[in-house]
C-alpha cells in the first residue's frame, strides 16, 4: 500500500528525452474528457513513461497503463450504458417472486437494515456492482502480475484512508479493486476494504498527484485536470448541495497546490466542460467529444514532447498488453464468504461451471442474480489456482450485506379527489433472512390508516434445490367499506374484520424464482361486518355479522414485469382460487372464490402500451357482507367512486399508453404522461353478468416513479358520473 520506490525506466530509448508522467485527476463523468486527451497523445506521439490517476483519471489512466489504447477505450467506455452501470438495485426480473410482490405494496427503494442493536442506512447512495464486475473483466490479464510497475505503463492510483484522512498511493495487489478504491465518492459509493485499510476517494486529499508522478522520478509532467469546479450560491440552498460544495471545497484546495508546484517544463491541460457534472454519465458520449475537440486545440503544446514516428512505433510495441489469458477450462467454482451448504447453494445458481471456458457475460449475468436476494452487500470474484494441480478455477467472493438480515421497508397510499374524499395508509414492513442455515424467511408487515393489520409470515425453503417451500401466514386487519347507490351516493359505511390463517406448500419456477411460484394449502379465517353508518332503508340489509371460512387455496403467479410502477416491457399473470365451507348462524355452505388479473407492456422508444385485464367471482356471499369485489377509482373505472360497484361477479379491461419523458428528475426513475381507457362492470348474480352490460371510465395524468411509489395527478371522467380531479401515492 506504501508508495514502492520509483520504478527504473523499461525504455531503452528514455535517456535521450525527458521522463514524461501522465497524471489524470478526479471528477467523476467529467473524467470521460481524459478520453479525448489521450487521443491527442497518440496522435502527437508522446510516450508516456508512467500514469498517475484518481478517482474517474485512476480508471481511465489504468486502463491506459494496462494496454488499452485511446481508440479502444473510447469505443469500450462509449458503449456502456451508464445511467443504468450504477443503479442501486438489480434487474426486477432478476429478483425472488416474493420481492417482487413486496414491490407492489412497498417502496424498493427506502430500505434500512437494523444490526447489532441499531438501524443501518446503506453506506453509498448508488451500487458499484456493475463498475466493479466492468473493471474486473477489462483487467483480467494482469491478475498475476506482482506490481504495477509491471504494467506495459507502470501506473499508481491514489485513494484516501478513510480512517486516518492519509493519501494512500495504491503500487501493487489487485487492479480492479485499486481502480475501484480510487473512485470511492463519500456518500456516493461505499467505501472499499483494501489489504485492511478502508479506502474512499482519492480527490479528498490529492485529486491531481503531481507529487506523486515527481516521486517516481519524472522529468516532465503532463497533468490534466478535469475537476468540477465550485458552484454558484444558487446550489447552495439545499444540504445536498452544500455538501456537494464542501467536497469540491476540498478538492479545488488541494489541486490549487499541484497546480502550483508545476515548473515550465510541465504542460497543465484542462478542457473546457462548461456545466458538465460530475453525475453526468448518460452524457459519456458528449464529454468525450469536448474532451477530444480541446485536445485537437493543444497539438502545439504537445508537440515539444513529441517523437519520431520510429521511436514512438517502437515505445507502442513494449507496451502491447501484458499478463495472461482466462484459461481454457475452469478447474473449479467455488464460494468464499459464507458456510459450506450456503456455497453450494449458491453454485448450483450459477451457470458457470467446472470445465467451462470463462465466459465473463454469462458470469456477471450470474454475478447479477447472486446479488438479488439483497443478502449480500458485495459479490466480485477472482482467478485463482487450485492448490495441487495449479490450474486455475473460479472463486466467488461473497460479504455478508452490512445492513444486517432484518430489512425494514415503507409503503404509502395517499389518494384525495380534492371534494373531500380521500384516503392514507402507511405500511411497514419487517424481512429476517436467514434464520436457519436453509434460508428459511420471517416476513411482518404492520398496516396503519384506513386499514390497519398486522400480518406475519415463516417462509420455508424444502428440498436440496429449493425449488420448493412452505408458508405458514397468519393476519389480521381491519378496513373501512363505503357503499354506493347506482348514482354514487353514500348509503352505509361498514367495518370490515378478518382473521386469517394458513399454510402453504409451494414451488418456485426459474432459477432462484425468478419466474414465479404456485402455491396449494389450507387456510381457515373468521370475518366479520359491523355497520358503523347506514341510511334509511339499508339498515335491515346491513346488520352484524360474522362467519368462519374453511378451506383449501391454489394460487399461481408468474412476473416479469421490468418495473413494478410504469412498466415498460413483460408481463404478469396471477389467479387465485379458494372452495370450501363457510358457517354463518349455525349453518354450513359450500362456497367458491376466484380472481384472475394479467397485465402485458410493450414499448417502442419512448412510448409504451399498458393492456391489464381482470376477471373475478364469488359464490355464497352474507347479505351483509356487501358483496365480494368491487370497482371505482383511479384506473379501476376512472371517474367513479372507490367501492362504488360492487358485486361477486367482476371483469375489466384497461388499455393504457404513457410516454417516458425526456427529463432527469433526480428524485424520480423517470416522468411519464399518458392516459386510460378503461371498460368493466361488477355484478350480483350470473343472470346480470350474461347481460354484459359495461360502464366505462378514462384518465389523463402526469406521473412519476419515485423513492416513495408511483405518484399521480391525474385528470378522470366517467359518463354520468362527471369529471375530476385525482392525486395519488402509492399503488392505483
Amino acid at each position: 500500500m506504501a508508495q514502492s520506490p520509483a520504478p527504473a525506466s523499461a525504455h531503452t530509448d528514455a535517456a535521450a528525452r525527458p521522463r514524461i508522467a501522465l497524471v489524470l485527476s478526479g471528477g467523476g463523468a467529467r473524467g470521460f474528457a481524459h478520453v479525448g486527451v489521450l487521443k491527442a497523445l497518440e496522435a502527437a506521439r508522446v510516450p508516456v513513461d508512467w500514469v498517475v490517476g484518481t478517482s474517474m483519471g485512476a480508471i481511465v489512466g489504468g486502463l491506459y497503463a494496462s494496454g488499452m489504447n485511446a481508440q479502444a477505450m473510447e469505443r469500450e467506455l462509449l458503449a456502456i450504458d451508464w445511467a443504468g452501470l450504477f443503479v442501486s438495485r438489480p434487474d426486477r426480473r432478476h429478483l425472488s417472486q416474493r420481492q417482487k410482490e413486496e414491490d407492489f405494496e412497498f417502496s424498493p427503494v427506502l430500505q434500512l437494515g437494523f444490526r447489532d442493536g441499531e438501524f443501518r442506512l446503506p453506506t453509498g447512495a448508488v451500487s458499484t456492482r456493475s463498475l466493479e464486475w466492468l473493471l474486473r473483466r477489462y483487467t483480467l490479464p494482469t491478475r498475476h502480475l506482482s506490481s504495477f510497475d509491471a504494467l506495459p505503463i507502470p501506473f499508481r492510483a491514489v485513494a484516501t484512508d478513510m480512517e486516518t484522512g492519509e493519501a494512500v498511493v495504491l503500487s501493487h495487489g489487485d487492479l480492479a479493486a485499486a481502480l475501484r478504491a480510487s473512485m470511492s465518492v463519500p456518500g456516493v459509493f461505499s467505501p472499499l476494504e483494501v489489504d485492511g485499510r478502508l479506502l474512499g476517494d482519492g480527490g479528498l486529499v490529492n485529486n491531481l498527484p503531481v507529487d506523486v508522478a515527481r516521486a517516481l522520478g519524472a522529468d516532465v509532467v503532463i497533468a490534466v485536470n478535469i475537476g468540477t469546479p465550485l458552484a454558484g450560491r444558487e446550489t447552495l440552498s439545499s444540504v445536498l448541495g452544500v455538501s456537494a460544495q464542501m467536497i469540491n471545497i476540498l478538492t479545488e484546495q488541494n489541486v490549487q497546490r499541484s497546480v502550483a508546484s508545476l515548473t515550465r517544463h510541465d504542460l497543465l491541460l484542462a478542457p473546457p466542460l462548461g456545466k458538465v457534472t460530475a453525475g453526468d454519465f448518460a452524457q459519456a458520449a458528449d464529454i468525450a467529444l469536448l474532451g477530444t475537440r480541446y485536445a485537437e486545440t493543444v497539438q502545439a503544446s504537445l508537440a515539444r514532447f513529441s517523437v519520431s514516428p520510429a521511436e514512438y512505433a517502437a515505445w507502442q510495441l513494449q507496451r502491447l498488453p501484458v499478463g495472461e489469458p482466462t484459461p481454457a477450462a475452469l478447474a473449479f467454482v467455488r464460494i468464499e464468504g459464507v458456510d459450506a451448504d450456503r456455497g453450494r447453494y449458491l453454485v448450483r445458481l450459477m451457470d458457470t461451471a467446472p470445465g467451462q471456458a470463462l465466459d465473463t457475460t454469462q458470469l456477471e449475468a450470474d454475478l447479477r442474480q447472486l446479488s438479488a436476494s439483497s443478502d449480500y452487500g458485495r459479490v466480485d470474484y477472482r482467478l485463482s489456482p487450485d492448490d495441487r494441480t495449479l490450474a486455475e478455477g473460479l472463486v466467488v467472493q461473497v460479504q455478508d450485506n452490512p445492513l444486517g438480515h432484518n430489512f425494514f421497508r415503507v409503503g404509502l397510499d395517499l389518494r384525495t379527489d380534492f371534494q373531500g374524499e380521500g384516503a392514507f395508509n402507511l405500511r411497514i414492513n419487517h424481512n429476517r433472512h436467514w434464520l436457519t442455515p436453509n434460508g428459511t424467511e420471517w416476513r411482518n408487515q404492520l398496516s396503519m390508516g384506513d386499514t390497519t393489520g398486522l400480518r406475519t409470515e415463516i417462509f420455508h425453503p424444502w428440498g436440496g434445490n429449493r425449488d420448493r417451500f412452505v408458508s405458514a401466514y397468519a393476519g389480521v386487519h381491519k378496513t373501512k367499506v363505503e357503499l354506493f347507490d347506482a348514482d354514487g351516493v353514500a348509503q352505509a359505511l361498514l367495518g370490515r374484520r378478518t382473521l386469517r390463517v394458513g399454510l402453504d406448500h409451494g414451488w418456485t419456477t426459474g432459477r432462484a424464482g425468478q419466474l414465479g411460484d404456485v402455491r396449494v394449502g389450507l387456510f381457515a379465517a373468521r370475518r366479520s361486518v359491523d355497520p358503523e353508518l347506514v341510511h334509511g332503508d339499508a339498515q335491515a340489509t346491513y346488520t352484524k355479522q360474522a362467519w368462519w371460512d374453511r378451506g383449501a387455496r391454489a394460487s399461481l403467479v408468474a412476473d416479469q414485469l421490468d418495473h413494478a410502477n410504469f412498466p415498460q416491457s413483460g408481463y404478469r399473470l396471477k389467479a387465485v382460487a379458494e372452495v370450501g365451507q363457510r358457517r354463518l348462524d349455525g349453518v354450513s355452505s359450500p362456497f367458491a372464490r376466484m380472481d384472475i388479473d394479467a397485465t402485458r407492456a410493450h414499448s417502442w422508444g419512448p412510448h409504451t402500451l399498458n393492456l391489464h385485464a381482470r376477471v373475478a367471482r364469488a359464490t355464497n356471499v352474507p347479505a351483509s357482507a356487501a358483496d365480494e369485489h368491487s370497482l371505482g377509482g383511479f384506473q379501476q373505472l376512472s371517474g367513479y367512486k372507490v367501492g362504488q360497484i360492487t358485486g361477486n361477479y367482476l371483469g375489466l379491461l384497461r388499455l393504457g399508453y404513457y410516454q417516458r419523458l425526456a427529463l432527469s428528475p433526480g428524485v424520480a426513475r423517470a416522468l411519464f404522461v399518458g392516459g386510460t381507457l378503461e371498460a368493466g362492470n361488477a355484478w350480483k348474480t350470473v343472470t346480470d353478468f350474461r347481460q354484459g352490460q359495461l360502464k366505462t371510465g378514462y384518465s389523463l395524468y402526469v406521473g412519476a416513479d419515485t423513492a416513495l411509489g408511483p405518484i399521480y395527478l391525474s385528470l378522470v371522467h366517467a359518463p354520468r358520473m362527471g369529471s375530476g380531479l385525482y392525486v395519488f401515492v402509492g399503488r392505483p
